[in-house]
C-alpha cells in the first residue's frame, strides 16, 4: 500500500471506492485507520454533516481509495450526536464497504453492530482486533464459524502490532474486487428498524464460534488497578505521573530550544540580512521584524511541543487517562459534571478544539454547555510555550518544573470552581448518568506514539502558521507607526497605556498587555508578537523580560493568559457547537471576567506578603 495526497473537498464523487470504518470507542478503530493511512489523514468538513470527519486517500493493489473515519459509537440506530452523524453520513454518502472494528475481548458486547450493518444493506469486513488482548484472556474465537453465521469476512488482527494487518487488507482488496461493476450503497435504516434484535439473536450468533475460559486469568489490568485506583492514592499517583510528564518537557524540552535557535539565527545572519540588505531599510525592518523573529522564537518550541504531545500520547495510548476520568467522577459530581468532563478537559491540554468536540459524547446538554464553558481553561500546547518562555526568563531553572507544573493545577481548580459556581443554575444542571468504560492497559508502541504526536503538532504548526504571520504583521504596524515614534509613543504603545488603569492592578506592564491583546487571535501569538514588540530575538526578549518584568508579575501574567478569552478558532468552535451567539459572547466574558479576577488577587495578596 502507498500513500498519496489527503482526500480534497469534492465528497460527491463517485470514480473513487469509499470505505466507511465504524466501531465502538476505544475498539482501536482509529489506531488501524492510522496504520492504513499512515501520515495521510485529512480532516474535511463534509456537506450535511455536522462535524468534521478524518478521511484519506490510500493506494491498494494500485487502485485509489478512500478511507473515512467515523465517530465511536455504541449504536446504529442511537440518538446521541456522534451516532446521529454517523447515521446520516451512512444515509447520505454512498459507500463501496464498511470496515468494522470490535474488540475481540469484547466481542460478546459488541457483536450487535456487525448486524446492524448487515441490515443496512452494506457491505462489510469485520477486523476483531486486539487479538493479542483476546488470547491473554483465554478466548478462543473460530473466525471461520462467526464469519459463517454473519455472512461477513471475519478477521483476527492487532492494529497495534501488526498481527493479521496483511491478510486483512487482502481481504478489504478481495471485498472491493468483487464490487468493482457494482454501484456504491447507501444504508436502508428503514430495514434496519424494522428488524428486532434480540438478546437470543445475539447469543445464536456467537455459540460455539466464540469460546470464554471457564476461569478467566487474573489479568496485568486488574493487578494495576488495585493499585492506580485505590480510592485514597489513586488521585495523588495520577497528579505525580503528570508532574513528571511536564519535568521531562522542561528538562529535555527546554535545552532543544536553543539548538533550534541557533539555526533561525544562523538563516537570518548568513541569508536575510544580506539579501535584504541589499533593498530599503523598511523592508527589511518588516521582514524581520514584523515577520521572521516572531516566527523564529515560535519555532524554537516545535521541540519541546513535540515533547509534550508525544509524552501525553503515551499516557492516552496506556489507559490511563480513563482511570482518571474514573476516578474524577466522585469529584466532578459534586460540581455538576462527570468524568468524561474531566477527559475532556484533559483533551484540551492538547488543543481546545478538539475537546469542545468531543463533548458531543454527552447526551445532556446542560452538561454540554457546562463543559464547554470550562474546556478553555485547559493550558493548551500554545499556552504551554507562553509559559515555558515567561517561566525561563525569569524564574530559576531548579523551580521551572514545578512553576510550570502549578499552572497545570491551577488550570483544574479554576475549571472546577467555575463548575461548581455555574451549576447552581437551572441551565447547567445535569442528570444523565455516567458510563465509562475502562479499556486495558496497554504499552504504547513507538508507532502509535510517533502518528499520535506527529498528527496532534502538524496541526499545532497548521494553526500556528495561520495566525502567527497576521498577529505579527499587526503588531509591527502597531508598533513601527507613527514612523518617528518609538516605544511608548507608537500606537501600540499607547493602546498598551490606555489599558493600564486595568491591567496595573493585575501587574502587567504595556508592552505585555499589547502581547495579551494579539494573543487572541492565537495564543501561538503572544510569543511571536513580543520579540516584534521589543524588536529583538527570543533570547533578547527573555533577557528583557527577566530586567524589567518581576516574578509575581510574571506569575501574574500567566495566570491571566491561563484564564483570559482563548483563542479564535476556540470561540468559533464554542459557537458551533453550542449553537449559540449568546452563549459563546457569555463564555467569553466569564472568561475575560475570571482571569483579571483570578490575577488580581493572587498579585495584589503577593504585594501584601512582601513578594515582588
Amino acid at each position: 500500500m502507498s500513500h498519496c495526497a489527503p482526500a480534497d473537498a469534492n465528497f460527491d464523487r463517485n470514480d473513487i471506492p469509499r470505505i466507511a470504518m465504524i466501531g465502538q470507542p476505544n475498539t482501536g478503530k482509529s489506531m488501524l485507520y492510522n496504520r492504513i493511512t499512515g501520515a495521510s489523514a485529512y480532516v474535511g468538513n463534509w456537506p450535511g454533516i455536522t462535524v468534521s470527519l478524518s478521511n484519506a486517500r490510500v493506494k491498494l493493489s494500485g487502485r485509489e481509495l478512500e478511507f473515512v473515519d467515523l465517530p465511536g459509537i455504541y449504536d446504529l440506530e442511537g440518538f446521541s450526536e456522534d451516532e446521529t452523524v454517523v447515521a446520516d453520513f451512512l444515509k447520505t454518502y454512498p459507500v463501496d464497504l464498511v470496515i468494522i472494528v470490535i474488540n475481540a475481548s469484547q466481542i460478546d458486547r459488541q457483536i450487535l453492530m456487525p448486524l446492524q450493518v448487515r441490515q443496512l444493506g452494506l457491505p462489510a469486513v469485520v477486523m476483531l482486533n486486539m487479538a493479542d488482548e483476546a488470547r491473554k484472556n483465554g478466548i478462543v474465537i473460530d473466525t471461520e464459524a462467526l464469519s459463517a453465521r454473519l455472512g461477513l469476512p471475519v478477521h483476527l488482527i492487532s492494529a497495534k502490532y501488526g498481527e493479521g494487518y496483511p491478510e486483512a487488507i487482502a481481504s478489504v482488496d478481495a471485498a472491493l474486487a468483487a464490487r468493482v461493476d457494482m454501484a456504491p450503497v447507501l444504508a436502508d435504516y428503514e430495514e434496519l428498524r424494522a428488524t428486532l434484535m434480540s438478546e437470543e439473536t445475539l447469543a445464536e450468533t456467537l455459540s460455539g464460534a466464540v469460546v470464554y475460559p471457564e476461569n478467566p486469568p487474573v489479568t496485568m489490568t486488574q493487578k494495576l488497578d488495585r493499585f492506580l485506583l485505590h480510592p485514597v492514592f489513586g488521585l495523588p499517583l495520577f497528579f505525580a505521573v503528570m508532574l513528571f510528564v511536564f519535568y521531562i518537557v522542561w528538562t529535555i524540552g527546554l535545552p532543544s530550544q536553543d539548538w533550534v535557535g541557533a539555526i533561525t539565527d544562523w538563516i537570518q545572519n548568513r541569508i536575510l540580512d544580506p539579501v535584504l540588505g541589499l533593498g530599503p531599510s523598511w523592508l527589511q525592518n518588516f521582514v524581520i521584524n514584523g515577520i521572521w523573529l516572531g516566527v523564529a522564537t515560535v519555532a524554537s518550541f516545535v521541540p519541546l511541543i513535540m515533547l509534550f504531545f508525544f509524552c501525553m500520547a503515551a499516557v492516552e495510548d496506556s489507559g490511563y487517562l480513563s482511570r482518571a476520568a474514573y476516578l474524577m467522577d466522585t469529584w466532578m459530581r459534586r460540581i455538576g459534571l462527570d468524568g468524561r468532563s474531566f477527559v475532556m478537559q484533559m483533551m484540551g491540554f492538547g488543543c481546545n478544539v478538539p475537546a469542545l468536540m468531543g463533548t458531543r459524547v454527552m447526551r445532556s446538554q446542560p452538561l454540554r454547555l457546562l463543559t464547554m464553558l470550562i474546556i478553555p481553561f485547559s493550558l493548551c500546547s500554545a499556552r504551554l510555550a507562553v509559559f515555558v518562555f515567561i517561566i525561563a526568563a525569569v524564574f530559576p531553572p531548579a523551580q521551572g518544573p514545578l512553576v510550570l507544573f502549578s499552572f497545570y493545577v491551577i488550570s483544574f481548580v479554576a475549571a472546577f470552581i467555575a463548575a461548581a459556581i455555574f451549576s447552581r443554575s437551572k441551565q447547567f444542571k445535569n442528570t444523565e448518568p455516567f458510563v465509562l468504560e475502562l479499556p486495558p492497559y496497554r504499552v504504547p508502541t513507538l508507532r502509535q506514539v510517533w502518528l499520535r504526536g506527529y498528527g496532534e503538532l502538524r496541526e499545532f504548526l497548521h494553526r500556528a502558521t495561520n495566525f502567527i504571520v497576521i498577529g505579527t504583521v499587526a503588531v509591527w504596524f502597531l508598533t513601527n507607526f507613527p514612523t518617528n515614534a518609538t516605544g511608548l509613543d507608537t500606537w501600540g504603545g499607547k493602546l498598551g497605556e490606555l489599558l493600564q488603569p486595568v491591567m496595573a492592578p493585575i501587574g502587567i506592564n504595556p508592552y505585555l498587555t499589547l502581547a495579551l491583546i494579539f494573543g487572541f487571535i492565537a495564543k501561538e501569538v503572544v510569543i511571536g508578537s513580543l520579540s516584534t514588540i521589543y524588536a529583538m530575538s527570543s533570547g533578547l526578549v527573555a533577557h528583557q523580560i527577566a530586567t524589567t518584568v518581576s516574578p509575581a508579575a510574571a506569575y501574574s501574567f500567566c495566570l491571566f493568559c491561563l484564564l483570559y478569552t482563548p483563542c479564535l478558532t476556540t470561540v468559533a468552535t464554542v459557537r458551533a457547537e453550542s449553537r449559540s451567539t449568546l452563549f459563546m459572547v457569555f463564555s467569553l466574558i466569564v472568561s475575560l471576567v475570571y482571569a483579571w479576577l483570578v490575577a488580581f488577587a493572587f498579585y495584589q495578596g503577593a504585594l501584601l506578603l512582601g513578594w515582588k
